[in-house]
């Protein structure tokens, strides 16, 4: 075991003068720098947009030319890598969450409201919809009396309480 961890210590030789992180070879500690460094070799020749790597400008170009080379098996929808079709695959991990994705897709709205006619695709929408006719509000402010339809309501109106001001200006 000294030996293995011999080599674990010795894998990561080559560090970033600037934070101190340390990589594998140095292909990629040159290509890291470029963190830090801003530099941007591959350019696109149609828009201008600028990348450290020269796959990431070839990924880029299908924007341009369109190109879709692959496509999701479940619901058609194609993508310019094979990475981004994965990253689309990993979202659904039942076919339950599938079908219920797809209603977006299809315009399906089987909950329908009995009191107004309006319909909806995912039943927790049509829960919160129903609240308005029946009046309930089952969320209740720890601070004072008032009530809301939804989470999300109480949440955004506690934080007059508690002062929290979750999103700032850049």
């Amino acid at each position: 075991t000294e030996r293995v961890s011999l080599l674990k210590r010795d894998k990561k030789k080559f560090t970033c003068t600037q934070c101190g992180k340390s990589l594998t070879c140095k292909h990629s500690l040159n290509r890291y720098m470029m963190i830090h460094t801003g530099e941007k070799p591959f350019t696109c020749d149609q828009c201008g947009k600028s990348f450290t790597e020269s796959s990431s400008l070839k990924t880029h170009m299908n924007i341009h030319t369109g190109e879709k080379l692959h496509e999701c098996d479940q619901c058609g929808k194609t993508f310019s890598t094979a990475s981004y079709l994965k990253r689309h695959l990993k979202t659904f991990t039942t076919a339950h969450q599938l079908k219920l994705h797809q209603r977006i897709h299809t315009g399906e709205k089987p909950y329908t409201c009995d009191q107004c006619g309006k319909s909806f695709s995912f039943k927790g929408n049509f829960i919160v919809h129903v609240r308005v006719h029946t009046g309930e509000k089952p969320y209740k402010c720890s601070h004072c009396d008032k009530r809301y339809i939804q989470a999300e309501n109480l949440k955004t109106h506690e934080r007059i309480h508690t002062g929290e001001k979750p999103f700032t200006c850049d």
